[in-house]
């Protein structure tokens, strides 16, 4: 009977379709454990990298801007960071009784916010002229992002030689990626950059899945890339 045939023919069971088999390196993200395949850690995961990115965009920028500024100053020539040299002499109203009793005065007249960063003592000694003697010789030195200061002393002097570069705006924003007498704060934002870039290094390297390949082409793109950074640094 048709109906009956036709009855049999939807009770039969189909045979099992095909499956393609799975490309390697697709099952996941790369490096990542099997048990972390599941949507809240890969979430997380993928959030982390994209507010440490966001975190360090405006910094980024800066330190990328300064960067090729430091990079390309010398062959390059670019024009921008300049200083203002001045120099002159300082009365004292008497000689200082020690370098750091002359570092605290200069700091105070100066307006420097700092104590200095350097200070150097040279002992006396002979000169090129028979039986003349040189003077022992103080050095002081001060760094800010807004100037440098650099303080001679002779003892027995009444005066003290000082140099001082104010630098404009770019060479301002040099100091600060070199933190050149930078203060305490600066330092720690810089170091939070520092770290979220270590771990968007991380997180990229685990992000970095399906469409690449497996392992081992990950292992050895990695390592070509620090050969030639190695390479690179130590012929610089």
């Amino acid at each position: 009977m048709p109906q009956a045939a036709d009855i049999a023919l939807r009770q039969e069971p189909s045979a099992p379709a095909k499956q393609r088999p799975a490309k390697p390196g697709g099952g996941g993200h790369l490096f990542v454990p099997a048990r972390w395949h599941r949507p809240a850690v890969l979430k997380w995961l993928r959030r982390t990298h994209a507010w440490l990115g966001m975190w360090g965009a405006v910094l980024g920028l800066l330190f990328g801007t300064t960067g090729l500024l430091l990079n390309h100053r010398a062959t390059m020539k670019i024009p921008g960071p300049a200083y203002d040299n001045t120099q002159w002499q300082l009365r004292l109203v008497q000689q200082p009784p020690s370098i750091d009793a002359l570092a605290l005065q200069l700091q105070r007249e100066l307006g420097m916010a700092k104590p200095p960063h350097q200070k150097k003592m040279e002992p006396a000694g002979p000169t090129p002229w028979p039986g003349a003697v040189q003077p022992e010789r103080w050095l002081i030195a001060f760094a800010e992002p807004k100037a440098t200061v650099n303080a001679e002393y002779w003892v027995g002097n009444h005066s003290v030689s000082v140099k001082r570069m104010d630098p404009n705006l770019l060479a301002r924003l040099n100091r600060l990626h070199m933190a050149t007498g930078a203060s305490a704060a600066w330092i720690l934002l810089t170091d939070t950059l520092a770290g979220a870039l270590i771990a968007l290094s991380l997180t990229g390297v685990l992000l970095w899945t399906k469409l690449h390949g497996g392992r081992l082409r990950a292992a050895g793109i990695a390592g070509t890339c620090f050969s030639l950074l190695l390479l690179l640094a130590l012929t610089a």
